[in-house]
């Protein structure tokens, strides 16, 4: 009994002590890592602490300096005005002014107003030396490639410095510009109108004193529906202008301008020669009283209102003639180009022209 006792106890001091091989290393590895812990924590917070106690002292100099600089800056920010916000900028619808180019003129004339007409400011010409010889026109028969008549060409480059125009050189454009001279009324002028206002072409109409004296309600309706007026002269001297002086010239031109300025509103910028008749000091003349001089590229025996042509043998003319540029004079007396006026709109338009109001 005594053995096994002493058995027993040995048998348990044996696991005590094993229990204690395991236990205090154990022990010991968990206190070593509190207090590593322990330790990088204090090091941390001291270092933080060193940190913020040790702060540079400023000298007198540099706070000083410190102070202006701030107090440059407040004084910047109280002189810049208040930056609001800047509200949405959407353009503001507005009426779209009325342009040539609402029409059959895609390039169109700018917003120029056309109820009131144009006021040029030519470079003034010496007239002194300048041939007095009286030229009259005609458009001629020879044709270059473009179907454009030569002599047009021709007097284009000659005179064209005194702002005269005898065609439109621009050959690679189908455009077309249609004018129609009123010496006198025949009963034809409102039916044009009407053919052009269903048509929405404009043209220039050349008109004479007298005409704008007993016609006020056709030049009206010229004016309002977007048509240029010219000046076609006060008399229509049947000599031409050329067979008078300077100063019976320039009379002629300003008494029709000041009558139509005068009683419709509207200055007239765009004159036509009596007959085609002119001279190099005429249209050097017109170009100093601020008007280019029209003449034209197309014309035909349109004008006896005793003796008019077949509308079909005219329009067949008119539209074997068509050219780039062309400047087209129909009289509108003719009732033959009354009749055939919707016909040739329609066809040039269909060969790919396009209608353009000289200005």
């Amino acid at each position: 009994m005594h053995k096994k006792r002493n058995l027993r106890r040995r048998r348990q001091r044996e696991r005590y002590l094993r229990t204690l091989l395991y236990a205090v290393p154990l022990v010991l590895v968990i206190l070593t890592a509190i207090g590593i812990a322990a330790v990088t924590t204090k090091s941390s917070d001291s270092k933080t602490a060193k940190k913020e106690s040790v702060q540079p002292v400023p000298s007198m100099e540099t706070k000083a300096k410190t102070e202006e600089s701030e107090t440059s800056k407040d004084q910047e920010n109280a002189q810049k005005p208040v930056q609001k916000p800047e509200a949405s900028k959407e353009p503001a619808e507005t009426d779209k002014p009325f342009t040539l180019a609402d029409l059959d003129n895609p390039e169109g004339f700018d917003i120029r107003p056309t109820e009131n007409g144009i006021v040029l400011n030519n470079q003034q010409i010496d007239l002194n030396g300048l041939d007095t010889a009286c030229l009259d026109w005609g458009q001629g028969g020879d044709l270059d490639q473009w179907n454009r008549p030569a002599g047009c060409m021709q007097y284009q480059e000659k005179y064209g410095k005194y702002n005269a125009h005898f065609i439109s050189d621009e050959p690679e454009k189908k455009v077309i510009y249609l004018t129609l001279d009123e010496g006198y009324e025949y009963g034809c002028s409102q039916r044009i109108l009407d053919t052009l206002k269903e048509k929405n072409v404009h043209a220039v109409f050349f008109i004479t004193k007298s005409y704008a004296e007993q016609n006020p309600d056709l030049v009206k309706r010229m004016i309002a529906e977007g048509h240029e007026v010219g000046n076609h002269s006060v008399t229509h001297p049947a000599d031409g202008l050329p067979s008078q002086d300077i100063e019976k010239q320039t009379s002629e031109v300003t008494g029709n301008h000041d009558y139509v300025k005068q009683n419709f509103n509207y200055d007239m910028h765009l004159f036509r020669y009596p007959a085609g008749k002119f001279s190099e000091q005429s249209v050097a003349l017109l170009n100093n009283l601020n008007y280019k001089s029209v003449f034209w590229s197309f014309a035909y025996l349109d004008y006896d209102v005793e003796n008019q042509p077949d509308p079909a043998e005219s329009l067949q003319k008119i539209m074997s003639k068509l050219h780039p540029g062309a400047i087209y004079l129909l009289h509108a007396e003719s009732e033959t180009n009354t009749q055939i006026l919707g016909d040739f709109i329609d066809q040039v338009r269909a060969q790919g022209y396009e209608f353009k109001v000289f200005e």
